[in-house]
């Protein structure tokens, strides 16, 4: 495996063309300007060469020279270390923490729906697509407050709640007036350069939707 690795003097993304988690680490790289090479590939299908790289049958994996990671929140901690301009975590202990848990809630709930709601079980989408329009509507009041995600600085977590609200036409979710503030929100993390140039050709059909 190290010998392959070697061989990729470019970092290199994979990640499935639709997953919207694969879409927070390619807003990372762009927010960073990382030079690196994206590989989308299509749903459903796994490049074989992963078998060198990711002991998982997934398919979001880094390699950047001699290091290979396949958790998303290692790599999306990784790539703010190692490139640390500009900073998308709080230097303070307990707002790194804070950070980390709003994350963990975010993939652990919404992403969750999501999964769902994509799903062939016409019930488990439905009972999800509820959940998650719940959920977006409670913490609308909270963008009154902050102009990000309980912080005025832009992180990690707005990355990974992003593309969840860039996916929300496709998933059939409509927040309509209440939700304004939350929609506000979306419309001014989608209007940053990094996130117009972190958009595939793949992700600019979640829209199209509404």
């Amino acid at each position: 495996m190290t010998g392959l690795s070697n061989r990729r003097s470019v970092m290199t993304l994979y990640t499935d063309a639709s997953d919207p988690l694969g879409h927070s680490v390619r807003l990372v790289l762009r927010e960073k300007d990382i030079n690196s090479n994206v590989v989308l590939v299509p749903d459903g299908t796994r490049p074989e060469i992963l078998n060198d790289f990711n002991p998982y049958d997934t398919t979001l994996t880094l390699v950047d020279r001699d290091l290979v990671l396949y958790d998303s929140h290692t790599i999306l901690e990784y790539l703010d270390e190692r490139y640390p301009h500009p900073p998308l975590m709080p230097v303070d202990p307990v707002a790194r923490a804070n950070n980390r848990q709003f994350r963990y809630r975010i993939v652990r709930d919404l992403y969750k729906f999501a999964r769902d709601i994509i799903g062939e079980d016409e019930v488990a989408a439905a009972t999800a697509r509820k959940a998650m329009r719940d959920d977006l509507m409670a913490i609308c009041p909270l963008f009154l407050q902050h102009a990000y995600f309980m912080s005025d600085e832009f992180s990690l977590v707005d990355i990974c709640l992003a593309p969840i609200l860039w996916r929300l036409p496709s998933y059939g979710i409509k927040l309509g007036p209440p939700g304004k503030s939350l929609l506000n929100y979306a419309d001014v993390i989608f209007s940053r350069n990094a996130f117009q140039e972190s958009l595939a050709e793949t992700d600019k059909i979640f829209r199209d939707e509404s």
